[in-house]
Parts: C-alpha cells; structure tokens; sequence
C-alpha cells in the first residue's frame, strides 16, 4: 500500500451525546509544536466569555485543517449567497 494515500475512516457520531458548540470567539495560541484553539461563547451583553472547547493539534496538522477549511468555504460560498437571497 502506498504511504501517501490516505486511507478512508469510518467515523460514528452520537448526537445525544456530542453536542455541537457554537462559537462567536477564537482564541489561538501557538508553538514550534503546535497550537490550541479556546473556543468559546460570549455571556450575554457582558465582556465576559465562556471557553466550550479546547482544541490542540500540530502544526502539520493545523496547516491541513486551514487548507480543507479554505476549500470548504469556497466551494460553499455560493450555496450560502443562494439561501441568504430566498
């Protein structure tokens, strides 16, 4: 098999108990080895936020992560211009 190739992965989801978090802030720090993402939500009309998830990764991971989000938003650029005019 060839190294390179990535090989698909099945991946199973609960719903009830994996919630999804929204995010309205984005905390990033990073390293020589990699960096964390505080994802939080602002409390109400304060100045205060609330951290709903820590998410660490390596760079060489980071850079993957960045490049498919890049593409993502690209290709679903249109489809979010469509549904904002209906």
């Amino acid at each position: 098999m060839d190294k390179n190739k990535q090989q698909e992965i099945s991946v199973d989801i609960n719903p009830e108990t994996t919630p999804i978090f929204y995010t309205d802030s984005i905390s990033m720090t990073a390293n020589q080895d990699g960096l964390v993402l505080d994802v939080m939500q602002r409390i109400g009309n304060t100045n205060k936020a609330r951290v709903v998830s820590r998410i660490g990764m390596s760079r060489e991971h980071a850079k993957k992560f960045a490049s498919e989000l890049s593409k993502l938003l690209a290709i679903t650029q249109g489809q979010s211009e469509t549904r904002e005019k209906n």
